[in-house]
């Protein structure tokens, strides 16, 4: 017994020892900075700051057909998607009243000519009666004002009778423009009625190859907008694809929701395939600031901060972006804008500041850099210690080191 109790707390002792030397050996690794913390390098490229939105693509012609005359709709000609060329009939209403009206107003026409004629007779021979002095001139001038009023309600009646007829051609409703029907909002046998205000039939797109996005823009970004800017959107139907427009407008005329004031930024685009619909959600992205050879950090090592690295002094002498509370890439004004570029908000402006780590002699070592143009994963730097090649800290491994927790084993 007591040879095998030898051999069991020699095996404990073993294993023990085993096991301290490679926690301890883990230990090591996990303090060997080229292993906790994931690094990139800094590198020199182009990039181009954009500012996106979202829009709905529409024709750039959208012609609302309606209807001047009341009544039923009798026969439809075109339905959705169909083709149509300029005078091509539509639809048809039935034209029944209308009919009747032009009827009745060519049988008024009818009846005033029969008045001139008489008004006509009547003149002339009290004319040749006031040669001979038979009637008086007064008598001669009602004459004269009969066959007046008769040419009058001639031409009244001749008046009418146009408008009944061309009311009688507004019972076929024709299409304005070539184009294709995208909307049907009638269907046979409805009643339709013209009375205050025309009602839409009919919706016609003039030409499809050519359609345009009405986006709505923040007011912090559309001060970098300019009109002739190229314009990148993808859409839900085709998500690999990327399309190309241009901005065609900004108007002025703000648009206020919940004290978010944002404008309408119109971009044209070429259809040539008519891949495009109308109404698709266009996802728009215009690049309004770009930089060639600049020099580039990611945004994750702007993100970053040490937590040992709290009380740390930057090379330069200025007090680390972590200290007191503040985020790394956090300007000195406190706004909070270099983080939030960095963190692919893209609103980023030149001149803000920002802290990023390197690796110093197997040291972490904080260096202020001037940030300016953001694309969302890297970020321009414009002046620091920073250059080119180095390598800077853009997150810590999950098997590192990490800070003991300050909750203790309560003692009993």
């Amino acid at each position: 017994m007591k040879r095998s109790s030898k051999i069991l707390l020699g095996g404990v002792v073993i294993a023990g020892l085993i096991g301290g030397a490679v926690w301890f050996i883990q230990q090591q690794a996990a303090q060997d900075p080229e292993k906790r913390y994931r690094l990139a390098s800094v590198e020199q490229g182009e990039i181009t700051q954009t500012v996106s939105a979202n829009g709905t693509l529409n024709p750039v012609v959208l012609v609302s057909v309606g209807t001047q005359v009341s009544g039923t709709v009798k026969k439809l000609y075109v339905d959705f998607n169909d083709p149509v060329k300029k005078g091509q009939a539509l639809l048809e209403l039935d034209d029944a009243l209308v009919s009747a009206s032009e009827r009745q107003s060519a049988a008024s026409i009818a009846n005033a000519q029969a008045s001139l004629e008489l008004a006509q007779a009547n003149e002339a021979r009290i004319k040749q009666l006031l040669a001979q002095e038979y009637v008086s001139k007064q008598e001669y001038d009602q004459s004269r004002q009969a066959l007046r009023s008769a040419q009058a309600q001639l031409n009244l009646a001749r008046a009418q009778n146009e408008r009944d007829r061309a009311n009688l051609g507004f019972t076929v409703i024709r299409s304005p423009v070539d184009g294709v029907v995208i909307d049907r909002v009638v269907d046979l046998g409805q009643t339709v009625a013209a009375s205050f205000q025309t009602p839409t039939l009919i919706k016609i797109a003039q030409d499809l190859t050519e359609m345009r996005i009405d986006t709505s823009f923040a007011e912090a970004d559309i001060g970098l907008i300019r009109e002739g800017q190229k314009a990148r959107f993808t859409v839900d139907a085709f998500p690999s694809r990327n399309f190309v427009g241009e901005v065609q407008q900004i108007r002025l005329n703000p648009t206020n929701q919940q004290n978010v004031v944002t404008y309408n930024v119109r971009i044209n685009v070429s259809n040539p395939e008519l891949v495009l619909l109308p109404g698709m959600t266009a996802y728009v992205n215009i690049g309004v600031q770009q930089r060639e050879e600049a020099l580039l950090v990611p945004n994750a090592a702007l993100r970053f901060k040490p937590a040992e690295a709290a009380e740390k002094k930057p090379a330069n002498g200025q007090p680390a972006a972590g200290g007191g509370g503040m985020a790394p890439g956090m300007g000195a004004g406190g706004d909070g804008g270099g983080a939030k570029a960095a963190a692919g908000k893209g609103k980023k402006r030149d001149g803000q500041s920002g802290t990023v780590y390197v690796l110093d002699g197997g040291e972490l070592r904080p260096v202020s850099v001037q940030l300016g143009i953001t694309d969302n994963r890297n970020t321009e730097i414009l002046g620091g210690e920073l250059k080119a090649g180095e390598r800077v800290v853009v997150g810590e491994n999950s098997n590192g080191a990490k800070k003991p927790s300050s909750v203790g084993m309560r003692m009993f």
